[in-house]
């Protein structure tokens, strides 16, 4: 006598999902004259929350951070009774290496970015390329010392500090306009949506390295 043949249940379905590579970096820098905090998601939602001590500058990285469609968090404490500069610079030196570090080997991501951003009386552009090698180029025709309560020069000074930490070439140029408030404003808006697609992944290229050195 035959014994019934056994009916094996059908194999579960596996479900394959795809780990999306986290970009995402916290830098912690620490110099005698500064503390800077800098928590940064290149893949956010555009929330901030950041202070600096300086009102101006929290808006403008606040406005990179809405702009860029980033995650940012910066929390720096400086010697501001001395000047802005060292928490102006650090800052944006800060911000380079969370970019650095968050962009991870830079396979996929397009590598390069530029945006032309009207404000109002202004018009602004920014052209970005994480290549490797960090140049500044910064004209923001802004003709007075002081914006709210940043001191203007140091708007060069934050963008270079950037550019150097990143290993970016970063140029920004304020083509015409009336307000030095909307220059500066201009100029951070048009750097975050450069910078956002300088950061951006390519699907088409999504394994490749942008370069046909092989080396960023």
């Amino acid at each position: 006598m035959r014994p019934p043949s056994l009916k094996l249940p059908p194999p579960p379905r596996l479900r394959r999902t795809r780990r999306r590579a986290s970009r995402k970096a916290v830098i912690d820098r620490r110099t005698a004259e500064t503390q800077i905090k800098v928590t940064l998601s290149l893949d956010g939602k555009g929330k901030f929350q950041n202070a600096t001590g300086i009102r101006f500058l929290d808006h403008m990285l606040d406005l990179v951070a809405r702009h860029g469609g980033f995650d940012l968090k910066v929390k720096a404490s400086g010697d501001l009774d001395v000047d802005q500069h060292h928490t102006v610079e650090d800052a944006g030196i800060a911000l380079g290496e969370a970019v650095l570090a968050a962009v991870g080997n830079k396979r996929g991501i397009n590598r390069a970015g530029y945006f032309v951003m009207p404000m109002d009386d202004t018009l602004a552009v920014a052209a970005i390329d994480l290549s490797g090698r960090p140049h500044a180029v910064i004209d923001t025709k802004v003709t007075v010392r002081l914006v709210g309560d940043l001191q203007t020069e140091l708007v060069h000074d934050f963008f270079e500090g950037f550019a150097m930490a990143a290993r970016a070439n970063v140029h920004l140029k304020v083509l015409y306009g009336r307000s030095n408030h909307h220059k500066i404003e201009a100029c951070f808006k048009a750097f975050a949506r450069a910078l956002r697609v300088a950061c951006s992944k390519d699907k088409r290229m999504a394994r490749m390295l942008p370069s046909t050195k092989g080396l960023l």
